[in-house]
């Protein structure tokens, strides 16, 4: 397995082509997200791309166009089809890591190829660029098929503030609606988050809140990005991205998996996307998508 070393100041940046994933982001010697062996398991989804969709398709069975689609089962425990189709894929290195003007880059591409679940066929390009201030990924969708299809995208870090529990960091999170679920997250019912365990409009300790849940809402600062921040004893971490392309993000402390971190995941779309509709891209046959989003430590 090949992957791309990036290195820009303090920064640093590990690139792999299984998943086009971001493996490792450090500044100094402090970890930004949780890292993984390069040759190991990917634990959680850690780092990884998410389309053509994010989240879940509940009972991994949606419809489009009037045809109804069945996608393989990835979440087994709970019967759904779970972030996408090329979180395990190999992607190929189209440009090698480089570095000038103060940066550094590396891009990679896969093509999404028709599945009786999924039959339509997306060229995917995601490119990683270190600057001194952080890491910003661009993932681009185009449609290479010869009939529209459903979209959506996201990222999977587990960003890190400290080698303890999360319970003592800071949580800062620009959105006042949740999407509550079910016991078996379906989506039930979005809500104003005024009142409920899951306001961090205002930074405050996680604690013992239980969080897999995605928002919407998002407030953008003056620069037009919302801007996720967490708090530790290692320093801080932050994600941010224009919630006009990316208007939902799904949280997650991971409570009772035994795993590091905060996932954060910025969203096109909310879990389940494909059976409401809400959300969804539709690319057009020859049609474009592109996200950004940037990691930054302070």
């Amino acid at each position: 397995m090949s992957s791309g070393s990036l290195r820009c100041g303090d920064l640093h940046a590990e690139i792999s082509t299984r998943g086009g994933a971001l493996r490792v982001l450090r500044a100094g010697e402090r970890d930004l997200v949780v890292s993984w062996p390069e040759d190991g398991p990917i634990p959680f989804y850690s780092g990884t791309l998410l389309a053509p969709w994010p989240n879940r398709v509940a009972d991994a069975v949606y419809t489009f166009a009037g045809e109804r689609f069945e996608l393989p089962v990835t979440e087994p425990e709970r019967g759904h089809a779970l972030h996408g189709l090329v979180a395990e894929a190999p992607w190929e290195i189209a440009e090698p890591p480089a570095e000038g003007d103060g940066q550094a880059s590396v891009r990679l591409t896969h093509t999404i190829e028709p599945t009786p679940g999924y039959p339509f066929r997306l060229a995917l390009a995601v490119l990683y660029t270190l600057t001194p201030d952080g890491l910003t990924t661009t993932l681009t969708a185009q449609n290479v098929g010869d009939r529209p299809a459903p979209y959506g995208c996201g990222p999977h870090p587990w960003l890190l503030a400290g080698d303890g529990p999360l319970t003592g960091w800071e949580l800062e999170l620009p959105a006042d609606r949740v999407l509550l679920v079910d016991e078996r997250l379906v989506p039930r019912e979005l809500t104003d988050v005024t009142g409920t365990p899951y306001d961090f409009r205002r930074a405050h300790a996680i604690g013992d809140t239980a969080i897999d849940h995605a928002f919407t809402g998002l407030a953008a600062d003056a620069e037009g990005l919302a801007r996720v921040r967490l708090r530790g004893p290692a320093g801080g971490v932050e994600i941010n991205w224009d919630p006009r392309v990316l208007p939902w993000v799904q949280v997650c402390t991971g409570t009772g998996l035994g795993h590091r971190g905060l996932a954060v995941e910025p969203m096109t779309c909310p879990p389940d996307a494909f059976n409401s509709g809400t959300d969804v891209i539709v690319l057009q046959p020859g049609e474009k998508h592109e996200a950004s989003w940037t990691i930054v430590p302070f």
